[in-house]
């Protein structure tokens, strides 16, 4: 498991352009679970562009400390395995 926001971000720069499944808490005992590509990566977040069949919203972003603090969890779809959890 990556332990620090440079190697969580470098773990996703390299999947750029991959299919993923995010898993975020959405509060107190509940989850959401979208579906995307992840796009881009900045220096503080990374982000998502959502499949518009089963979303409202177009993209969303979050930061590597989301990741870290296990708020999100992410799932690539070609390793059918958690990647960072």
């Amino acid at each position: 498991m990556p332990t620090t926001l440079a190697s969580i971000k470098k773990n996703l720069d390299s999947h750029i352009g991959k299919e993923i499944t995010l898993i975020a808490q959405a509060g107190r005992k509940k989850t959401t679970e979208r579906k995307g590509i992840l796009t881009d990566t900045y220096p503080a977040v990374f982000v998502v562009e959502l499949d518009q069949d089963e979303n409202a919203v177009e993209r969303v972003s979050y930061s590597y400390t989301d990741v870290l603090t296990h708020s999100v969890e992410l799932e690539f779809e070609d390793e059918r395995e958690v990647i960072l959890n």
